[in-house]
């Protein structure tokens, strides 16, 4: 693990010491509340950083005192040379994390047990198949879970991302809790969020009071835990279960406050928050052979506290003006 002072420091006062890259803007499966009905323009390949870029622009962060990355996409374990790539990461002495639909984790799992990845979160939005199907529009369900109990035999540090949605999967919660009692897993409900495309309506939305009402009228007793410093969610567990789950309410109780995250584009782009319109170029100067360092530290003096801006209400103005969730990076 590395041991630097954090550089990258915005005008609240906040370290930014998570770095979440995005490796591409491809997937194998077409959530509708991540991939738009019409598709996205797909980033032409020469825009793309090329593995050697993401593997130098993560050492510049790590030297700015970034000790934590997650790889994500679209779908990261699509990338060619993906193997490589994490290999390489794992040398720069930061903790790699990795956000997955599970596709092709199996592939892998030896990779990551050798170099120490063990974190994985698995974008699972439902247990049931043909649910999965309308969902994802693709049939992958039975290989996803064999990948996940594959993960959880090795005792990999596992959680479930369930974006809830009224109507789609929100009665599944409790399916999901009931995992937590025999299994060492994590569910988190992420509340409904909006990007381009993806048509988002509040009404649609479930938030933290309607999931804690849930699991409490049906499993009874629920202990809170206590956050991890820059949580994204609020974390619980039923009395007695051996899991946990946590709820990443972005909408009706924003965590902005300790927010440590920054965001690369698989094109090189820096966003300093999920649902920030602007971004910072650093692949065009980094390929020009600038230095880059004194970009990272003036980008990230334009960060608002919160969502960007948008404190009271999430404006459509706003967030139709920002990427879909798929070129971001979950």
């Amino acid at each position: 693990m590395i041991d630097k002072k954090p550089q990258i420091i915005d005008n609240f006062g906040r370290p930014h010491t998570y770095l979440r890259i995005s490796l591409t803007d491809r997937c194998n499966l077409r959530c509708f509340y991540c991939m738009p009905e019409e598709g996205i323009e797909l980033m032409e390949k020469p825009s793309i950083m090329t593995l050697e870029e993401i593997i130098e622009m993560t050492r510049t962060f790590r030297d700015l005192g970034v000790d934590t990355v997650r790889l994500t996409g679209g779908e990261p374990l699509v990338r060619k040379n993906f193997g490589f790539l994490v290999e390489e990461l794992a040398k720069l002495g930061v903790t790699l994390k990795l956000t997955t639909n599970g596709i092709v984790l199996d592939k892998y799992l030896d990779l990551f047990d050798k170099v120490g990845l063990r974190k994985i979160n698995f974008s699972l939005d439902t247990l049931d198949k043909a649910k999965s199907i309308f969902i994802t529009k693709r049939d992958y369900y039975e290989r996803i879970m064999r990948n996940l109990n594959m993960a959880l035999d090795m005792d990999m540090d596992i959680k479930l991302n369930i974006v809830l949605i009224k109507g789609v999967n929100d009665k599944e919660i409790n399916d999901f809790i009931a995992l937590t009692k025999d299994k060492k897993i994590t569910p988190k409900f992420i509340e409904f969020m909006p990007f381009k495309g993806n048509k988002w309506d509040w009404s649609k939305g479930v938030s933290k009071e309607e999931i804690l009402k849930t699991v409490g009228n049906k499993f009874g007793e629920i202990e809170t835990l206590d956050n991890p410093k820059h949580s994204t969610s609020t974390n619980f567990r039923v009395k007695g279960h051996k899991g946990s789950f946590g709820i990443v309410s972005t909408i009706t109780n924003p965590f902005c406050d300790e927010c440590n995250r920054i965001r690369l584009t698989a094109d090189g782009k820096m966003k300093n928050c999920l649902f920030a319109a602007s971004e910072t170029d650093l692949l065009t100067p980094l390929r020009n052979g600038e230095q880059i360092e004194n970009t990272i530290l003036e980008a990230i003096k334009s960060k608002k506290h919160s969502r960007d801006g948008m404190d009271v209400k999430m404006d459509a103005d706003h967030y139709e003006q920002n990427r879909s969730m798929i070129s971001i990076g979950g």
